[in-house]
């Protein structure tokens, strides 16, 4: 019987967790903000148990406060380079998130003959902060604690506590 977070029951009444999917790629406009943040965010939390990537709908420059960002919690994207959809060689994703509209719509129309789910996460563009540097920061950080949440919700990540 389904439950409200996604799990079934077996036969024998125990409790089934849906599949972790096995590769994500983060879809946005330019990868140069947001997808390449989740993709990394991904990375870092989950290392090689899951595969990760990004694209956008066009290849962008790397973002200097994305990498700034992303700096201040310990993960290095300085050498990220950005990739478009047309840059795929692999298509084996179980699941692509895309984080703005237009990504979202060019996701579906990549995967209308896949057996991909595609969900849609409304992830504000950091870079229409006005303001101090620390005020434009402070705008990838909300966008990057955004995308760790959701990642970690996602994929039910656990931190080692104490055994």
């Amino acid at each position: 019987m389904p439950g409200g977070d996604g799990a079934t029951e077996a036969a024998d009444g125990e409790v089934l967790k849906p599949r972790r999917p096995q590769a994500i790629l983060f879809a946005c406009s330019f990868n140069a903000i947001r997808s390449p943040m989740a993709e990394a965010i991904g990375r870092h939390l989950f290392g090689r148990e899951i595969h990760f990537q990004s694209v956008g709908l066009r290849a962008g420059e790397l973002d200097p406060f994305a990498v700034a960002a992303m700096d201040e919690i310990g993960i290095d994207i300085s050498k990220h380079k950005t990739h478009s959809f047309d840059d795929l060689e692999d298509t084996s994703f179980d699941l692509i998130v895309t984080l703005s509209p237009e990504a979202h719509h060019r996701a579906l129309e990549f995967t209308r003959t896949m057996a991909i789910d595609v969900v849609y996460w409304p992830t504000i563009d950091p870079t229409a902060a006005q303001g101090s540097r620390d005020q434009m920061l402070q705008a990838y950080r909300a966008v990057r604690d955004s995308l760790e949440k959701r990642i970690k919700e996602l994929l039910d990540w656990h931190a080692f506590g104490k055994l």
